[in-house]
């Protein structure tokens, strides 16, 4: 089972991105899409990022043609199931906001 834990904006939307394989400049326009625009990540902070969640397990890098400088990643399974909690952390927090914003 996956560790529970608040994720960063950057993450989360990497992650999500990563639900289908994807290479680093499709992950940085649908990151900045997803979010509507408040994450906009520089190539050198998306390759940090994706190089620490492969080293975590939660993303895995595909193999590419040795001529190839376009690598593509897709989420493992430790990684949906991170990203799944995620969205139920965030459902949580949504949900207990309306209940208590509507009975002020």
């Amino acid at each position: 089972m996956a560790e529970s834990f608040a994720l960063t904006e950057a993450t989360y939307y990497i992650l999500l991105s990563l639900v289908k394989p994807r290479h680093g400049y499709g992950i940085m326009q649908l990151t900045e899409e997803l979010s509507g625009g408040r994450v906009h990540l520089a190539a050198g902070t998306l390759y940090g990022a994706l190089n620490a969640l492969c080293a975590k397990d939660w993303i895995l890098q595909l193999p590419s043609a040795d001529d190839s400088r376009r690598k593509e990643y897709r989420l493992t399974e430790k990684g949906l199931q991170v990203l799944r909690l995620e969205v139920t952390r965030l459902r949580e927090l949504a949900d207990n906001g309306e209940r208590i914003l509507g009975e002020a």
